[in-house]
């Protein structure tokens, strides 16, 4: 069962699409939009992305940050974003870490939940029946944008 709204957000570091380390505490301050998705490139996981990359000029200038995490290595990230042109850092969970953290384990992959972390670093927002057409007209819905 995913975290519960209220608690705080596991801290994590792991690397993203392009092999830089990020880490949740890179982005105090902010909201952080969190979503877990199963692997990259199949047709859910690729509409999902595809909401986000099509709705972030919604984001922009709302110190928003979207994350996408998956059990996928950087090389898989690197294709998927190349492919579809994403606009946003994936970052690989290859060693389940995140997942677990989170509890999303899926077994072997990740289920598809999204987390909202608000700027002190607590969970706002978790959806873990996500429509992976509107998903990130969903998220801006619950944001109140």
């Amino acid at each position: 069962m995913p975290l519960a709204v209220g608690t705080d957000a596991p801290a994590f570091t792991a690397k993203d699409t392009n092999g830089n380390t990020v880490s949740l505490s890179d982005f105090a301050g902010k909201t952080v939009v969190l979503y877990f998705y199963p692997k990259d490139d199949t047709p859910g996981c690729t509409k999902q992305a595809c909401s986000f990359r099509d709705a972030q000029s919604q984001y922009q200038g709302k110190d928003i940050v979207i994350l996408g995490v998956s059990a996928d290595d950087e090389v898989s990230h690197q294709a998927f974003t190349q492919k579809y042109n994403l606009n946003f850092p994936l970052l690989a969970d290859s060693d389940k870490s995140l997942i677990k953290a989170f509890d999303v384990d899926g077994g072997g992959y990740a289920k598809r939940v999204t987390y909202v972390i608000d700027p002190s670093g607590k969970i706002t927002h978790v959806d873990s029946s996500v429509n992976t057409t509107t998903h990130a007209s969903d998220v801006l819905a619950v944001l109140g944008l």
